[in-house]
């Protein structure tokens, strides 16, 4: 009874240690990421829509009315900004659940059979590194057309191979642990290994990078959006939002700052996030 009393109080002790590992700056990132998810939910409630157009408000400053301002064409910023963190958000998000889903698939399958079948899998995901993503952007833009459904779709398979690298690593260090060659020689399905010993501990490491992989994401849809290869017009997102700025740099340098610094602070707190996560599930500090 007594050791039963004295694991519980170690369980419990390790957790608050956790707790006090995360820091300030942790509940700051998640602070700032709830704010940009409650946000962009509650995005109907808005008296403006994000494509409502006053051209005796160009580049209006902010007011009662308009809190952030209209832009160059006369609509309202905060409406745009807010729609904006919509198509960021459903772009990063789902575009890294096709790579979590696919590359941790095809990376637990890799590290677990290994031989022929891990070689097939690591050279395929090293072809497809080896192609340039923006050609690759370009060339799916220009055949299907631009839409939010082909720019998640190219984005999460070029991170299909990031994902398959870290499911890869991480079931190569657990394939042989005493749990799992306790399973074997009870008799365990390779399915029931992969699926009751191996996914459990495996996920752990995959979620933290998944965090890292919505900043990346988000980042470049950005990116693509500033080029013109992004999302279509008239669809708001930051990274369009800060192309139109550009126009407006010396008469209103807020259009293109505030979006960039909204972009910024997003990417900040998930990649703080994902950091911190991925040090409390790093294997080699004893955490799975």
């Amino acid at each position: 009874m007594a050791t039963l009393e004295l694991g519980i109080e170690d369980v419990a002790v390790r957790a608050i240690s956790r707790t006090r590992r995360l820091g300030p700056l942790f509940w700051a990132a998640m602070a700032w990421m709830s704010l940009v998810f409650a946000a962009a939910a509650l995005a109907g409630l808005l008296p403006f829509g994000p494509t409502d157009m006053d051209m005796l408000e160009r580049r209006a400053p902010p007011s009662a009315l308009h809190w952030l301002g209209n832009d160059g064409l006369g609509r309202d910023e905060l409406a745009r900004l807010i729609h904006g963190a919509r198509v960021s958000l459903t772009v990063g998000l789902c575009a890294p659940v096709i790579g979590i889903t696919i590359g941790g698939a095809l990376g637990m399958l890799a590290g677990y059979f290994r031989g022929r079948f891990e070689t097939l899998v690591v050279g395929s995901m090293d072809v497809l590194l080896a192609f340039p993503p923006l050609i690759l952007a370009l060339a799916v833009t220009a055949y299907l057309g631009q839409s939010i459904l082909n720019l998640t779709c190219i984005l999460g398979v070029l991170g299909i191979p990031a994902f398959m690298r870290v499911a890869r690593a991480a079931t190569l260090t657990l394939a042989r642990r005493e749990f799992v060659i306790a399973a074997q020689a009870l008799g365990a399905t390779h399915a029931r290994i992969l699926l009751r010993e191996l996914l459990p501990n495996v996920i752990l490491p995959l979620f933290a990078f998944f965090l890292l992989g919505v900043a990346v994401t988000i980042v470049v849809e950005g990116a693509l959006s500033f080029l013109g290869l992004g999302v279509p017009p008239p669809v708001s997102s930051w990274g369009s939002m800060i192309g139109e700025g550009r126009e407006s740099l010396e008469m209103a340098p807020r259009l293109a700052f505030i979006p960039a610094v909204t972009m910024f602070l997003t990417v900040l707190s998930f990649n703080l996030v994902g950091d911190t996560l991925r040090a409390l599930t790093d294997p080699r500090q004893g955490a799975l």
